[in-house]
């Protein structure tokens, strides 16, 4: 038997046993959809956990959805009415963000390897651009020009330092993200000089992580990075992003990250800041955080079977949808996220039983020996923490079987 993570707070059952999502039972829900697999989000906890985070943070603080960790429209459009700015990575993603009502002028487009046609929209828009390069700023500019508008342009600084603990580093020597701390005065000014609207700069040092301190450590470095970059431009930049960071607990011994003394920490490094960013505003661009305790993914048990006297339970879903729970996105050494026996929640375990998908590959593997109830062919698998990275995270043409659905309720 292998240990799970702990299913996050708030999820709930029935009299009968069946596991409720935002309020109504899962088997009707999937009832209503017409099929599994099936992925459900639930508006409320969406909601709770944008309050909670600015509960926690210093007022002044803009808060922003990366919305990479799930673009589903019927979520963004809820998240778009609840955050301050979105953050988008691709052309695509600006349609969507646009779509759901967001302002331009709260859309920020950070990532390497923009196309020009991507920029022309981007710049044709309004939006802000996080720049990657010197490179990718000239063509900024070229293309403002021909449009005969004044592009919005901040300024991705890949800094010296990293998040310590982070599951993701995303800044910290050699990266193919952001302009390197000692090149940004010389590239502002550049852009500056050329006319340009500059908007700030965006400092991101790493993602997943859930110790406080090492969060509160390196926000304080990012903001003490930016004074250094703002004396030396000799101009306050307008908007600092400090990028989220704030990490979620997926598995086995994870402890939530403490958000109370993150935002403590932070109120008294922006109380502290230099003078030069007296008059800049800072916001905190989140996407996990948000959303991944929202979302559950269904799936239902078509075949029961026992192999050299292990048991297991092959679903009609896999790692097509939840790439990253069958631990083949990102993680060294696979281990298993929380997971339930839809109709039986909470009930106690009986057997042990590996959960699997339906693809030829021994990869597509949701949950390995844990201790459940018994189940049955029929009967409906929850595999929680799916609200970020999951659909659009995950190879879903892989051998036809096509996405997942997915519901807001």
């Amino acid at each position: 038997m292998k240990a799970m993570g702990a299913i996050p707070a708030g999820w709930t059952a029935d009299a009968s046993g069946m596991l409720l999502i935002g309020g109504q039972r899962a088997d009707r829900l999937v009832d209503a959809a017409g099929d599994t697999p099936l992925f459900l989000y639930d508006r409320a906890m969406l909601t709770a956990r944008v309050a909670a985070l600015r509960a926690a943070m210093p007022a002044t603080l803009s808060l922003h959805y990366a919305m990479k960790a799930n673009p589903f429209a019927p979520v963004l459009d809820h998240m778009a009415g609840l955050v301050d700015g979105i953050d988008i990575a691709s052309g695509g993603e600006l349609h969507l963000a646009l779509a759901a009502g967001m302002s331009p002028q709260h859309i920020s487009f950070a990532g390497p390897g923009k196309r020009d046609r991507e920029l022309h929209a981007a710049i044709g828009a309004g939006v802000t651009i996080n720049l990657e390069s010197a490179g990718e700023a000239r063509r900024a500019l070229h293309i403002g020009d021909q449009l005969g508008v004044t592009p919005r342009l901040a300024v991705r600084v890949n800094p010296s330092f990293d998040l310590k603990g982070s599951g993701m580093k995303m800044g910290g020597g050699a990266k193919p993200f952001g302009v390197d701390a000692e090149a940004v005065p010389a590239l502002v000014a550049e852009l500056r000089g050329a006319g340009a609207d500059w908007r700030g700069f965006h400092i991101f040092a790493g993602s997943q992580a859930l110790d406080a301190h090492s969060i509160a450590e390196t926000q304080a470095a990012t903001v003490a990075l930016a004074g250094a970059l703002a004396d030396a431009i000799g101009a306050a930049p307008p908007l600092v992003n400090i990028g989220g960071g704030l990490g979620v607990a997926y598995f086995p011994g994870d402890i939530p990250v403490d958000i109370g003394a993150v935002g403590a920490a932070l109120a008294d490094t922006l109380a502290a800041r230099a003078d030069s960013l007296a008059d800049s505003h800072f916001a905190m661009e989140l996407g996990r955080w948000f959303v991944a305790e929202a979302g559950v993914y269904l799936c239902r048990i078509v075949d029961r079977k026992v192999s050299h006297g292990e048991t297991y339970l092959v679903t009609d879903g896999g790692l097509h949808h939840q790439l990253a729970a069958s631990g083949n996105f990102g993680t060294v050494v696979r281990r298993n996220y929380p997971l339930a026996v839809a109709g039986r929640f909470g009930a106690a375990p009986e057997e042990t039983a590996s959960v699997v998908g339906c693809l030829c590959t021994p990869l597509d593997k949701l949950g390995d020996q844990l201790a459940l109830p018994r189940a049955e062919v029929g009967e409906l698998i929850a595999i929680f923490m799916a609200g970020a990275y999951g659909a659009s995270a995950s190879p879903s043409s892989f051998l036809g079987h096509g996405p997942a659905l997915e519901r807001l309720v």
